[in-house]
């Protein structure tokens, strides 16, 4: 049945399109869905705008998947660009989101949704500072326990699409295809629409007889809440007049650049401590907050037992590396967004221009929409992410931060491109520096200390460091850096209290651009107000050039010494094995003397390979040059470390042991020790000391073969005992050979430093069988006599050959090997 009519009711509508979404192809769907949103009136549209948000995004409780955008890519090509066409900022989904805000409805979105510490303020019926909740609380008229916020259409797509980032994540996760997933290119896409970089925000693809899509109008609470000022929104009050004046477009829709950048901020990235969140707080907030704690326990209706309380509430919440990778877009997009503000129009006290509502978002929108939370992000991602590789995700985002340089549109050039170049840090970025010292200082000693706890002898840890170690030794940089600890050092002089106490948090009214903060001239000022906002009055500041910091960069010159001299020695170890094996002809059924007598040949530089081992080694050489560079470190200062690494050597003259002392006990291990154990750094060889014929059965053997080949050999080895023993003794050519096959004189290989007693010594010549269970030299064989059929050579006389051929090559092993004759040693 069609649905351009016109004349069905709501239910009837929804009722035939959800009929649709189970009959029709996808593309279809949409297509149909397009000429509904074109044709109906926003009465009809109503009733089916919260089903069609929950088909594409997913219901809030997982039940309902929607399009699963994060996982929609371009290998379905038909579907991947049909949603995408669908969901653009002129799309028809958003078509649908302008003509329903025309009509100024509302949607309910539950708040046990939203993220944990704002969800636990608003149960307990105190108002975040975000002026993005304000007036929107509703307390549902029955007496139940559900809050809810009442938004608009725009407001309420925007919260789904934030949300269906952090609601529905699976383990499955691809990183390698996030880039290029459908989620990801909308988030882009959005940002570039709504924060333009050139030019205004696009005006809605939307005809409205009424004029332009109105800005949300202020509503009354529906439920008493502690409230934190009463600022109007220096945007929303211009727009609230547009029906009496001929305003500007662009500060007509300016709403929707700031609805959206708040709600991806607030829901990406406020997970956190409500300890934390606490903190955060200015103390104009939390003073409010006791007053109306203790007026509301004398009022006779108080909300009874909601979940959550203030006092037990903990965040477990742990991000994943999609959403730090998408939270890492929006932080490089508002770099761009920021700089993108021409040098004429970034200073506030230019008299010659009145700048634009977007002019003003780009002058504040990093310290007043994602500093503070962004930072407590970060340091929630540094004590709580994994030590391991992963970890570069996080890393990532935080140098996308300090780096602002990087993302200039006027450069013309991608902020790759000078990857390979190290340029010096322009003056004019010294008070983002300084405004931002924490993120610079704090965070750079807790990586320093991850570091130190990371097995650098990886390649991609040893990466992670010489990229930060490369960031911060960027010339210039430094110095801003000391300079801002300087001024963040400097005594308080007469600093107003009042004055310091409104530094403490952003606008608390209708919007973070409200007029009402104070221009702020003491740099000095601006730093302590940046450190104790984000930590608090009683925090103690740990100077990134201080003692205590430099010490920390001395351990870590040294781990990265250690870890240099480990990944070479076992790429030296490595070298040794390959060249003992091709010394022994079962080298050429792949066998070294290694396999037949002791230990598994495998080992790290196996699965590291020789290119990685090396790409480890130079990031490891240039990291600690630049950790020089940037704490003024000469050669002299490191060389200490290098004659403390270890007095424990093999016969080559290599460090591979572990530090440890021999007491009379028997040998124990240092603290150095224990710490190189601990990260991989050094190990004590592991190998079989007992008989080699009973060492456990390898899996490259066949343990029936094992078993058998054993009694065989030693049943051929009691009978012939007394003839091999007196063929060994002899001094003549027989003699050596014979002693060359029959006594067992493996090389001498690097072990733990322990009492060799217990070692197994083969002084008895016996017959040794077991290296024919190999799977590998039974391969090998085989081809062996299939390519002398083929050649139409029988298997006695390939085997004829085969002995012949050994037979030479224990002769010429014979007479010019000496290594190989126990009796000699």
């Amino acid at each position: 049945m069609s649905l351009l009519g016109g004349t069905q009711q709501p239910s009837y509508l929804l009722a035939t399109l959800k009929a649709d979404c189970v009959n029709k192809p996808f593309v279809q769907r949409c297509q149909d869905l397009a000429r509904v949103i074109e044709d109906f009136p926003a009465k009809e549209l109503h009733a089916i705008f919260p089903w069609l948000v929950e088909l594409v995004f997913g219901s809030l409780d997982g039940s309902i998947v929607g399009w699963n955008l994060r996982h929609l890519h371009d290998r379905i090509p038909l579907e991947f660009h049909t949603a995408l066409e669908f969901l653009h900022p002129s799309g028809a989904m958003m078509k649908l989101v302008y003509k329903l805000q025309a009509e100024d409805y509302k949607y309910d979105f539950p708040v046990s949704y939203l993220p944990g510490p704002v969800r636990t303020s608003i149960q307990e019926r105190v108002l975040p500072e975000c002026p993005l909740y304000h007036n929107k609380i509703q307390f549902p008229t029955s007496g139940g326990l559900g809050l809810n916020l009442a938004l608009n259409p725009f407001e309420y797509f925007v919260f789904h699409f934030a949300i269906c980032l952090i609601r529905h994540r699976t383990d499955s996760d691809h990183l390698a295809s996030t880039s290029q997933s459908a989620y990801f290119i909308l988030v882009d896409t959005y940002l570039k629409w709504f924060l333009p970089t050139d030019g205004n925000v696009p005006p809605p693809n939307f005809s409205n007889p009424g004029g332009a899509v109105p800005s949300p109008a202020p509503r009354s609470p529906s439920i008493s809440l502690t409230s934190y000022g009463t600022h109007p929104s220096l945007l929303k009050r211009h727009i609230s007049h547009q029906h009496l004046v001929n305003v500007d477009p662009a500060a007509q829709e300016i709403w929707r650049s700031e609805t959206l950048l708040q709600i991806f901020v607030e829901m990406w990235l406020h997970h956190y401590s409500h300890e934390m969140y606490l903190k955060m707080q200015s103390p104009h907030a939390k003073l409010e907050a006791l007053h109306y704690r203790l007026s509301v326990s004398s009022t006779s209706y108080i909300i009874p037992g909601l979940p959550g309380s203030l006092h037990s509430y903990q965040e477990s919440f742990q991000p994943s590396e999609e959403h730090v990778l998408v939270v890492r877009v929006l932080v490089k997009h508002l770099h761009t967004f920021a700089n993108s503000l021409r040098p004429e129009q970034s200073s506030p006290s230019a008299h010659s221009h009145t700048p634009s509502p977007l002019e003003e978002l780009k002058r504040v929108v990093i310290p007043r929409f994602i500093q503070q939370k962004l930072y407590i992000f970060l340091q929630h991602c540094f004590g709580h992410w994994p030590l391991d590789a992963s970890f570069r995700v996080v890393l990532e985002l935080w140098l996308s931060y300090l780096q602002p340089w990087r993302y200039v549109p006027e450069r013309g050039a991608s902020p790759t491109s000078s990857e390979t170049q190290i340029r010096s840090v322009a003056e004019k970025w010294a008070p983002f520096v300084q405004e931002n010292l924490l993120i610079y200082t704090k965070l750079f000693l807790r990586f320093l200390n991850r570091a130190i706890r990371s097995d650098l002898v990886n390649q991609k840890n040893a990466f992670m460091l010489f990229r930060v170690a490369k960031v911060f030794s960027q010339p210039n940089l430094a110095e801003m850096i000391q300079k801002g600890e300087q001024l963040f050092l400097e005594p308080e002089h007469v600093i107003p209290h009042r004055q310091h106490r409104l530094l403490m948090s952003p606008s608390l009214g209708g919007s973070f651009l409200s007029s009402w903060q104070p221009t702020i001239l003491d740099t000095a000022l601006k730093v302590k107000s940046h450190v104790y906002s984000l930590e608090g009055q009683d925090f103690q500041y740990t100077q990134m050039f201080s003692t205590e910091a430099r010490s920390l960069v001395l351990r870590l010159a040294q781990m990265i010494i250690q870890a240099k001299q480990t990944a070479r020695s076992l790429s030296d170890h490595s070298t040794d094995n390959q060249a003992l094996g091709n010394q022994s002809f079962f080298s050429w059924f792949g066998m070294s003397p290694t396999d037949l007598n002791n230990t598994y040949p495998g080992n790290d530089i196996d699965e590291a390979g020789y290119d990685s081992i090396k790409k480890t080694d130079e990031h490891l050489e240039k990291a600690l040059e630049f950790l020089c560079l940037i704490f003024r470190m000469n050669s002299s200062q490191l060389s200490q470390f290098t004659v403390k690494l270890g007095n424990v050597k093999d016969e080559n003259g290599r460090n591979h042991l572990p530090d440890c002392v021999q007491t009379e006990n028997g040998v124990l291990l240092t603290d150095l020790g224990r710490k190189q154990i601990i990260n991989g750094l050094r190990k004590f060889d592991i190998r079989y000391q007992g008989d080699p014929e009973l060492q456990p059965i390898r899996s490259y053997e066949n343990a029936t073969l094992v078993r058998l080949l054993y009694q065989l050999s030693q049943a051929l080895s009691s009978r012939f005992a007394d003839s091999m023993d007196a063929m060994c003794k002899r001094e003549d050519f027989l003699g050596k050979f014979c002693s060359y096959h029959l006594i067992n004189n493996s090389p001498a290989w690097r072990m733990s430093p322990v009492s060799a007693r217990g070692a197994f010594h083969q002084a008895e010549p016996r017959i040794r069988l077991r290296f024919l269970a190999s799977y590998r030299l039974l391969f090998y064989l085989f081809l062996f006599y299939v390519l002398c059929g083929m050649i139409s050579v029988g298997p006695v006389a390939a085997t004829l050959l085969l002995l012949i051929g050994y037979l030479l090559y224990a002769v010429a092993m014979t007479v010019f090997t000496d290594k190989w004759k126990p009796h000699q040693d």
